[in-house]
């Protein structure tokens, strides 16, 4: 009799944990490996925050807390989404989990049935497909290009409907290409899928405030769409609190209720200390953790610039998040040291012997033509591995 179940040897281990694994064993050998690899905020998390913590380990926060989070933490969820998003949500309609991955994980295991299709516009974050397949969905990708910026047209989404179609899966800012869909945009992909009323979006907004151009767009702002929209959103990457692990959706009452139930079975509500911090972050202003989107926005800039000065790396403008996403099929087929370059994992894992750069191969995002490189770094650690890739690829 087999020993592990069917459904985690079918299972992808996470390309950029894997990836990151990796850079550590490499690190541990003694070798001046540079991580580009990970979407984790470099700079600490803030002391308004930190200090919110505290007080409530010396308020004796220390108890089981409300499955779905509590009271005043959905209070400042509510709040934030009203201020940032023009969504109005009530306390049922929020549950607070684990990080947005357990959130993503919920929703696909109270909506899908075995089966059911998913659509995810590729690039994706490189979890969604294997959530979808954990509960028995069918991940159907649309491939996008750097020639529409990554982003999925309203024609391509028509065209991926099925009669099996259950849920559109999609990021903005997209992690890992930095796209970012305007409201015209959003209310175009609307515009189809009004035609099909039992479709559901998971609109993950977790990048929402690093973003370089401005106006935030959620597809559930459309009152056509309200009610068929989960929200998905949590702390991590706007206020680096990465290893705090709170995420959280708005999302139809029913829906939220059946998040609640099976969380309730799998980990109960999430950490009680990381909540309370959490609800200082979210009441404040945005404004108070503009000082890192303005130094992604820096690093942004300086990592376009090295990149687009190396042969064979071409990259779009990315309008959020702290990633590029540069397409490097023209490297497959050639020998580059004695190594020959097939596809974009051979280029990672080249990248990472050679030059000492830590990346992420594309085709675990969807699209096999690509890089991810994080610019979650600081200056100096860009240029010094910037150069090193150039050196590495002459």
């Amino acid at each position: 009799m087999q020993l592990l179940s069917d459904r985690v040897l079918n299972m992808a281990t996470s390309a950029t944990l894997a990836m990151a694994a990796k850079a550590r064993e490499l690190r541990n050998e003694g070798k001046d490996i540079i991580g580009l690899s990970l979407g984790e905020p470099d700079f600490d998390t803030p002391d308004f925050i930190k200090d919110a913590a505290i007080q409530a380990i010396n308020d004796n926060y220390n108890s089981y807390s409300p499955v779905d989070g509590y009271a005043d933490l959905k209070d400042a969820i509510i709040t934030k989404f009203k201020r940032d998003n023009n969504l109005t949500y009530t306390p049922a309609q929020i549950v607070v989990s684990t990080g947005a991955k357990q959130s993503l994980a919920n929703v696909a295991a109270v909506l899908t049935n075995p089966g059911d299709e998913v659509i995810v516009p590729c690039p994706y974050w490189v979890s969604y497909a294997d959530i979808v397949k954990l509960y028995d969905g069918v991940p159907v990708e649309v491939a996008t290009s750097i020639d529409t910026d990554f982003k999925m047209t309203p024609e391509q989404l028509e065209a991926a409907i099925t009669p099996k179609t259950k849920m559109i899966w999609f990021s903005s800012p997209c992690n890992p290409s930095g796209s970012i869909y305007s409201a015209e945009e959003l209310r175009a992909l609307a515009d189809v899928l009004v035609k099909y009323p039992n479709i559901y979006v998971v609109s993950d907004e977790i990048y929402e405030h690093i973003n370089y151009v401005g106006g935030h767009a959620s597809m559930a702002q459309f009152e056509d769409m309200y009610d068929r929209t989960i929200t998905v959103n949590g702390v991590s990457k706007a206020f680096a609190m990465t290893g705090w692990r709170i995420g959280y959706i708005g999302a139809p009452e029913k829906i939220a209720r059946a998040c609640n139930k099976i969380q309730g079975q799998m980990t109960s509500g999430a950490n009680c200390i990381a909540q309370r911090a959490t609800i200082t972050a979210l009441n404040e202003s945005p404004e108070r953790v503009k000082y890192m989107i303005d130094e992604f926005k820096v690093r942004r800039d300086l990592i376009l610039g090295l990149l687009n000065d190396i042969e064979g790396f071409e990259c779009n403008t990315p309008q959020g998040a702290f990633y590029v996403f540069p397409n490097v099929s023209a490297f497959f087929g050639k020998t580059i040291k004695g190594q020959t370059i097939n596809n974009a994992s051979d280029l990672s894992m080249f990248l990472l012997e050679e030059a000492l750069v830590a990346t992420v191969d594309g085709a675990a995002f969807g699209n096999p033509n690509c890089l991810r490189i994080s610019y979650a770094a600081s200056q100096e650690q860009i240029i010094e591995a910037m150069k090193r890739i150039k050196e590495a690829v002459s």
